[in-house]
């Protein structure tokens, strides 16, 4: 099991910027598929970006506005999240895990406990 903490949450307003951080502890970070998914009132959990040594991966509603990225050194990966718009309100999660596909919640196994991001207009 991997103890992960997701901060940076907040309040925005459209067209602003903003950033998560996830800190992971007990497991080897580097050989960790890392992901961000997200839980809007009343809508099923969905993917939003994932990051491996091969690379990352953004799903259609986020890419070009959104940027993973992970720092191995500190055990944190980082969701940058540019040209929000109010459908981005949701809850993100910081997940970790392994295998493909990545936008699959059961290649998952560790869980954050999630942050508002809310995005008004």
């Amino acid at each position: 099991q991997v103890q992960l903490v997701e901060s940076g949450g907040g309040l925005v307003q459209a067209g602003g910027s903003l950033r998560l951080s996830c800190a992971a502890s007990g497991r080897t970070f580097s050989s960790l598929l890392m992901g961000w998914f997200r839980q809007a009132p009343g809508k099923e959990r969905e993917f939003v970006a994932a990051i491996r040594w091969s690379g990352s991966y953004y799903a259609d509603s986020v890419k070009g506005r959104f940027t993973i990225s992970r720092d191995n050194a500190k055990s944190t990966v980082y969701l940058q999240m540019n040209s929000l718009k109010p459908e981005d309100t949701a809850v993100y999660y910081c997940a970790a895990g392994g295998g493909f596909p990545v936008f699959r919640e059961d290649n998952y196994d560790s869980w954050g406990h999630g942050t508002q991001v809310t995005v008004s207009s």
